[in-house]
């Protein structure tokens, strides 16, 4: 699947993942109303708001971008309903030719971290046959219980040519309260992401490993250690645009090949019909408006990155 997500990439020319991270205030009053007069003002009637609103948005970008990245929470709060929602999103986007990276962040032990695994990215048997579950391409996982957390999830990902993104270094304001922390003289993302890079080796595609890490856009120096302490691990790169990082601060995410990074925006398209720039679409053209919205993060990311390589 890595190999997959490079292709598309290199194809498409857009290192770009988009954020797939429904919240009520974002979707047009139409669509909320048309659910609701079908299934009522309730938990069902917001999962179809949801999933319609995913589905136009996923219609307007997916020939522009290689992967969607849903956020499971936005799904769980609406329970059984929300997370229906969130298995037809995931299928439609790969009905579409999409990867999948399912943001899910767990991190367990034993046979619970392996749940994990196999209902996310793996298969279940039932008496002679093998049924998946939610079926993701990549799944975000988080390190702090250690190897016996993400062996189980490693297993998966080999028998399933599939992948994950581990958390080393994340966008959040408060994260240096652990990740910064010194641990014999070196900061304790450091020594994730070696263990990312030792990891990795155990699970190689072509020339990058299935096994990637998650650093933010708003760290961009410690970016530039994280690139080449994981040389073939993928970086997803959450925190561009709304949270505060800016194209010019990714290149050193990026290999000299212009690869090893994929850059996530969700608010920032999904609900690119709510800021100043794109307000003359409308709500009606909300889609079109996530359209642009890509397009135009595709031109910053090459001005930025790519036009002086």
């Amino acid at each position: 699947m890595i190999n997959k997500l490079i292709n598309k990439i290199e194809q498409l020319k857009a290192p770009i993942v988009v954020g797939l991270d429904p919240m009520l205030s974002y979707i047009p009053d139409h669509i909320t109303k048309k659910a609701y007069a079908e299934f009522g003002e309730n938990l069902k009637g917001v999962a179809e708001a949801i999933w319609q609103y995913n589905k136009d948005i996923i219609d307007a970008t997916y020939d522009l971008i290689p992967a969607v990245k849903p956020q499971i929470a936005m799904y769980e709060q609406f329970g059984i309903e929300g997370m229906i929602a969130f298995q037809k999103t995931v299928d439609y986007c790969k009905e579409k030719d999409l990867v999948v990276i399912g943001d899910i962040k767990r991190g367990d032990i034993g046979s619970t971290s392996t749940a994990y695994a196999v209902g996310h990215l793996g298969g279940v048997k039932i008496g002679d046959k093998t049924f998946a579950g939610f079926n993701e391409d990549f799944v975000t996982v988080n390190p702090y219980l250690g190897s016996d957390g993400i062996h189980p999830f490693l297993d998966v990902c080999k028998e399933e040519k599939k992948g994950m993104f581990i958390l080393v270094k994340t966008s959040n304001p408060s994260s240096g309260e652990f990740q910064d922390q010194l641990v014999d003289g070196r900061p304790l993302y450091e020594l994730v992401g070696r263990k990312v890079a030792e990891w990795g080796e155990a699970h190689m595609g072509d020339s990058y490993s299935y096994i990637g890490a998650v650093v933010g856009a708003t760290y961009p120096e410690m970016g530039k250690v994280l690139r080449r302490i994981m040389p073939k691990s993928y970086i997803l790169v959450p925190g561009y645009g709304a949270q505060g990082g800016k194209a010019s601060d990714l290149a050193p995410y990026f290999n000299k090949d212009g690869l090893g990074a994929i850059i996530n925006s969700s608010r920032g398209i999904i609900a690119a019909y709510k800021q100043p720039q794109y307000q003359q679409f409308g709500e009606t053209n909300f889609a079109d408006a996530s359209r642009q919205a890509v397009i135009d993060m595709k031109e910053d990311l090459y001005q930025s990155i790519f036009a002086n390589k």
